[in-house]
């Protein structure tokens, strides 16, 4: 057992459990009656210390992956499986108020480096196998819980132009079977591109939609300057050629058109990059925002942070620019 008397907290055969001074017989307690709500992914754990990156920091050497009780009604497997974890790390887990406080201001009078930081290993990821195979089945399911969705499609609510407006075109990069705009929201022009035919024929806010890997083909088959606003829900962290995509977004977005990239703390893992993987929800931000800067045209890159409840549901981050009118 390991405690940390400052957090109140215990690790134990890698269940992370309350922890109230010397008092054992609460933490068992406490253990006994949780144990069903906490599983601890060991086979994924030992895969996430192949990655080279995740020894880059020391404090990253030891990911604790957890299952969250059911009453939160989101899911962890897929119908074939594989599961989608939550990727927190022991010191990202234990300092969320730091974390959420900190977010809008880490895009805010940022030094950028002359040059691009990331290395082509930081995209590489511990499934190199084909996406399309991967997200060959449809997956029905949300990949975030409601309170994040909720403030996720207020967000797009607040930014979105009035619905049935006139010339309006959007397009939902990585799209699925939800996009989660606001209820209702109808555009004369909204594309879903994505993996998968059968998620994107099921989205009742799409008007047309492409199928394809953007890690294979990152262009895009649009005309210059055709969207006003391109969205990009919880799968930021899956592109392996972000700038190559970035530009492209860039191309195909309408002067002063806004892109917005949105994303939690889950994901599959095997299938994110690594430098996502390795790094937390403040690096996180810090990535995206790279992005769009290094991918130029953009007005500098902004964060928010629309966690609902920290620490007790999926946190909700929005990463977001928009294209220089000139």
């Amino acid at each position: 057992m390991i405690f940390d008397h400052a957090r109140g907290l215990g690790l134990c055969d890698g269940y992370v459990v309350p922890y109230d001074g010397d008092d054992q017989s609460a933490m068992d307690r406490w253990l006994e009656e949780n144990r069903g709500k906490l599983i601890v992914l060991q086979t994924l754990l030992q895969l996430s210390l192949a990655f080279q990156a995740l020894r880059r920091r020391a404090q990253f050497t030891s990911p604790c992956l957890v299952e969250f009780p059911a009453t939160l009604s989101f899911p962890k497997v897929d119908l074939f499986g594989r599961w989608e974890t939550v990727c927190w790390f022991p010191n990202q887990a234990f300092a969320r108020s730091r974390v959420d406080s900190a977010i809008p201001q880490v895009l805010k009078d940022v030094e950028w480096p002359e040059q691009f930081p990331f290395k082509q290993e930081d995209f590489q990821r511990y499934d190199e196998g084909s996406d399309k195979v991967f997200y060959e089945y449809p997956r029905f399911v949300t990949h975030i819980d409601d309170p994040a969705i909720k403030a996720l499609s207020q967000y797009y609510a607040a930014v979105f132009p009035p619905s049935n407006t006139p010339g309006v075109a959007i397009l939902d990069m990585c799209s699925s079977w939800i996009s989660h705009y606001p209820n209702n929201y109808r555009q004369e022009k909204i594309v879903g591109l994505g993996l998968n035919g059968d998620e994107l024929r099921r989205n009742p806010v799409l008007t047309d939609y492409v199928v394809q890997d953007l890690n294979e083909n990152p262009k895009l088959p649009f005309e210059d300057n055709t969207f006003d606003v391109i969205t990009n829900a919880v799968s930021v962290d899956y592109l392996t050629k972000p700038l190559e995509i970035f530009k492209e977004m860039r191309r195909v977005l309408k002067p002063g058109g806004l892109a917005a990239m949105s994303f939690s703390n889950r994901c599959f893992f095997t299938k994110a990059i690594s430098i996502w993987t390795s790094t937390d929800d403040l690096d996180h931000i810090w990535i995206v925002g790279s992005y769009f800067h290094y991918a130029g045209g953009y007005e500098p890159p902004q964060a928010l942070d629309l966690s609902p409840n920290p620490g007790r549901t999926d946190p909700m981050y929005i990463v977001f620019s928009r294209k220089l009118s000139a």
